[in-house]
């Protein structure tokens, strides 16, 4: 599959440079290439691509202006592109795929490209599996329903594209890339969220409905009105008063589910 790419940015040598460390990949078609902010929106939503290799500050429209531009577009993947490091923050906030210090590093690059064919092969198969249950709808109702009321034959393994695998979190000043595999537990504090895992807790400022947008609800699931846990994690169900349980996680730790939440723990049961 060829990615299909942009660069933009207003220093001509800047973007001969990108393009000639990226002749190496044979998977990535430059399609077109842009000077500034504008030319960047237009391009983007006339071609369409796949990634985009974008400059932080450029005079009128910079980076991430262009990145809002597209708020109303199924937007490409970004990987910003700076000579300043002072914009980490706002990259990974803005969900690029990765930011790169001028002048680029080859192996930086080609971790970034590896990167960006995972994040696509991704949300190919998540289109895939839309396309498959629409034509499935059109030409076997049957089927399709059969197919929505259990979870598809596969269709699990493909939906769970779209859920984060990596998530970025600021916390003290600092960026952590947390691999949500190693999650435990997840604890809501107002507009904020405690992340723990089994050595660390981070802080994220997001709301607990907007997270679990996010997760793959099969695996992460609330126990408490405040409280996500990984299912995949749990090592032990305690049996509790009242028909409350407590959850031991693989950490040693222990979560109270209420009984608003005990469907979850028939997970459990087999």
């Amino acid at each position: 599959m060829s990615i299909r790419t942009i660069l933009v940015d207003d220093e001509p040598l800047a973007t001969q440079g990108l393009e000639l460390r990226l002749q190496q990949f044979d998977d990535v078609e430059i399609i077109d290439k842009c000077i500034n902010g504008r030319e960047a929106i237009r391009a983007i939503k006339t071609h369409k691509p796949d990634l985009v290799f974008l400059d932080i500050q450029m005079p009128g429209f910079d980076g991430f202006s262009v990145v809002q531009g597209l708020m109303e577009v199924d937007p490409p993947l970004f990987v910003f592109v700076t000579a300043y490091g002072d914009h980490a923050l706002r990259a990974f906030e803005a969900q690029a795929v990765d930011y790169l210090m001028k002048p680029v590093d080859e192996a930086r690059l080609a971790d970034t490209i590896e990167r960006v064919r995972q994040r696509l092969s991704e949300k190919q198969s998540v289109g895939e599996a839309a396309m498959f249950k629409d034509a499935l709808a059109e030409h076997a109702p049957e089927a399709a329903a059969e197919l929505s009321a259990d979870g598809g034959a596969g269709g699990g393994e493909m939906a769970s594209g779209r859920f984060e695998k990596l998530i970025n979190i600021k916390d003290q000043g600092q960026i952590f890339r947390v691999d949500v595999d190693t999650i435990e537990l997840i604890e809501a504090a107002g507009d904020y969220m405690v992340i723990k895992t089994g050595d660390n807790s981070l802080v994220l400022r997001e709301t607990m409905k907007d997270l679990e947008k996010r997760l793959d609800p099969r695996r992460f699931q609330r126990v408490h009105r405040s409280t996500i846990v990984n299912l995949d994690l749990v090592k032990q169900v305690k049996p509790h008063t009242n028909g409350e349980c407590f959850l031991v996680l693989n950490s040693g730790g222990s979560v109270k589910v209420s009984r608003s939440y005990r469907d979850v723990v028939a997970r459990f049961v087999h």
